[in-house]
């Protein structure tokens, strides 16, 4: 089901902008806030408590009518089971949405994080009662299921996802075990995420004299002054480091909890369960890893050997790693120029993809600003598929701000044409999920480098690009690695905080390359990482994403005439293909290790022309 809450960036961020220094006036203009009204009016309209009870009645009465009895349903009575099932799934995804929503937009707030924890307390009790189907379809015959399935049409619309919860078949406990699972969730994984969560909201930075919270401090690790980004990088390590200790217990607890059920589950590897979500092949993704971390010298090492260089240095630091480049300009983008980028950018594509995308503009789906207490990042949450998604952002005003609208509105968009498979059907797993957002960064980029005004200005774009770029495919590697390394390590015992900074720093050198020396502290930077806490080894499709992207991108460019259908009917399928059928109408197939060094080949290509601009 869907309604767990979803994970998200940690929590707090400070005002970007002081009004007053600019004569009251914020140079990015009025940026949009959530409406969450179309799921609930407050947190005590009378809806909330209504469904809430309803789920209550709706999961008791699922159970005394199913269960014990799917084996023996025809096609017909097992359709209605999972349109009921369905139904609860849509209205429990409601109250979490609306309860998670409210508690990212101030995670400091004691109300929204109790109201959140409550409703959380309260799903997970209800829906004690539905453990039992995944663990009786996983006792039907094959043969079974497909005859029911081809006896009823609508039924076999569903065959996906049964599918998938039989993907979990060889790993599945005891009907009372899973549902001791079930139950204790709330007091163990998701309590230690919110501990995690509120401490790192609650961290403090203090650089030239000026206190604020993890948001504006990492900012500072892109301002120009390189004193700044030195004194906001030894700060952070300085913070992260007095908060060390509590943070390897959440990541020594976590990945024993871990180990400990997939230990009982008889998972191979402590990867399975994530790429058994993610309904991408083991070998897959370890072709995508090898081919990046065989690329690091062709991808990152290159170019930030380009890098040094253009900033007249000896050897790079991990706070020039984001550096702007010295003929960057200091422009802010206002609202206003971002919105009409990337809209013209998807017109530019298609228009009824701009279509899709106008109402986060103007209906309220878009949390844009800096606030205290909001949670930092950027995301995109589809909710439930009668309402819409949101988009949560923290615009800051700088170019790159322009690329992650373009990234999460990519999101929004696929969100609401998946929409049309209903509530079970429409959930993408991650490999896929990153798809719509990346290819609408690329279009937001394409437009943005055609009209550059001069070589200087391209050269900052393609520059730009490339760091994002190695950031998405290159960094989330090498995060993929250490998490292997982190949960391999503590099968074998209690990791001290010494343990997993060498683990973190075993990765470092060999993804960023010789430009680089680390400063003493940066061995803790793994801490806040949220990630790690929240989604294990979800890293990785990060890179997945981009490389299909490039991949996609380089059919387009190709001129196939049936290309934007072909794309449009992809977002539409959501979570019903597999990502071989979704590729192949392209010539794809992301199972052939070709497939991924031409996805890298893109950025090789891009490094080539910074090159090229050398001479």
């Amino acid at each position: 089901m869907r309604f767990t809450p979803f994970p998200l960036m940690p929590t707090l961020s400070e005002p970007a902008f002081d009004a007053s220094a600019t004569g009251g006036v914020d140079p990015l203009g009025n940026l949009p806030d959530w409406d969450l009204t179309d799921l609930y009016a407050a947190p005590d309209a009378p809806e909330v408590a209504r469904d809430l009870d309803w789920c209550d009645t709706a999961c008791a009465e699922f159970a005394a009518t199913y269960e014990g009895k799917l084996a023996d349903l025809d096609a017909e009575g097992l359709l209605g089971c999972v349109h009921a099932y369905e139904k609860i799934d849509l209205i429990a995804g409601r109250l979490m949405s609306y309860a998670g929503l409210r508690y990212y937009q101030n995670t400091t707030d004691g109300e929204r994080a109790q109201f959140m924890g409550n409703c959380q307390e309260r799903i997970t009790n209800a829906t004690a009662a539905l453990v039992f189907f995944s663990l009786e379809i996983n006792r039907l015959e094959d043969g079974h299921l497909d005859a029911l399935f081809a006896a009823n049409a609508a039924l076999a619309r569903y065959q996906p996802i049964f599918e998938r919860l039989r993907t979990m078949k060889p790993y599945q406990l005891s009907d009372e075990l899973e549902k001791f699972l079930h139950d204790q969730s709330t007091v163990g994984a998701a309590a230690w995420n919110r501990l995690f969560d509120e401490t790192v909201a609650g961290l403090e930075f203090t650089v030239d004299g000026e206190t604020q919270g993890l948001e504006a401090t990492t900012t500072l690790l892109m301002d120009k002054d390189r004193a700044k980004r030195e004194a906001a990088a030894r700060e952070i390590a300085r913070v992260l480091g007095d908060n060390v200790k509590l943070f390897a217990r959440v990541h020594n607890t976590l990945a024993k909890e871990k180990e400990i059920e997939d230990r009982w589950r008889k998972m191979p590897t402590p990867q399975t369960g994530r790429h058994l979500s993610n309904h991408v092949e083991a070998e897959v993704v370890e072709a995508l890893r090898n081919a990046v971390v065989e690329a690091y010298p062709r991808l990152s090492h290159r170019y930030y050997e380009l890098k040094r260089k253009w900033l007249g240095l000896d050897t790079m630091e991990v706070w020039d790693r984001n550096a702007p480049l010295p003929m960057e300009d200091d422009r802010t983008v206002a609202w206003a120029d971002a919105r009409a980028t990337v809209m013209d950018a998807y017109a530019s594509f298609d228009p009824r993809m701009a279509e899709i995308a106008k109402p986060f503009f103007d209906d309220g789906w878009i949390d844009a600003g800096v606030k205290p207490g909001k949670a930092p990042g950027a995301f995109a949450h589809p909710t439930v598929t009668d309402v819409h998604p949101y988009v949560m952002l923290n615009y800051l005003g700088k170019p790159r701000d322009v690329m992650t609208l373009a990234h999460e509105l990519g999101h929004g968009v696929h969100q609401v044409l998946a929409a049309e498979q209903g509530e079970l059907l429409s959930s993408t797993p991650l490999t896929l999920a990153e798809t719509a957002s990346v290819f609408g960064e690329m279009l937001t980029f394409r437009k943005m480098l055609s009209e550059a005004k001069d070589d200087a200005a391209r050269k900052v774009m393609l520059a730009g690009k490339v760091e994002d770029m190695i950031n998405t495919v290159v960094r989330q590697i090498a995060f993929y690695d250490f998490e292997c390394k982190l949960h391999a390590a503590r099968a074998e015992g209690e990791l001290s905080v010494e343990d997993i900074n060498a683990l973190w720093m075993s990765v470092q050198a060999e993804s960023l390359g010789p430009a680089f020396t680390f400063m003493e502290g940066y061995e803790t930077f793994w801490a806040y990482i949220p990630h790690f806490v929240h989604s294990p080894f979800y890293v990785y499709a990060y890179a997945f994403g981009d490389g299909l992207v490039n991949a996609l991108y380089a059919v387009y460019e190709e001129g196939d005439a049936a290309f934007q259908e072909k794309y449009f009917d992809m977002l539409r399928a959501g979570g019903s293909k597999h990502h071989k059928e979704l590729l192949a109408p392209f010539g794809l197939d992301a199972s052939d290790p070709a497939f991924w060094h031409k996805g890298l080949s893109m950025i090789e290509g891009f490094i080539d022309q910074l090159e090229a601009m050398e001479d």
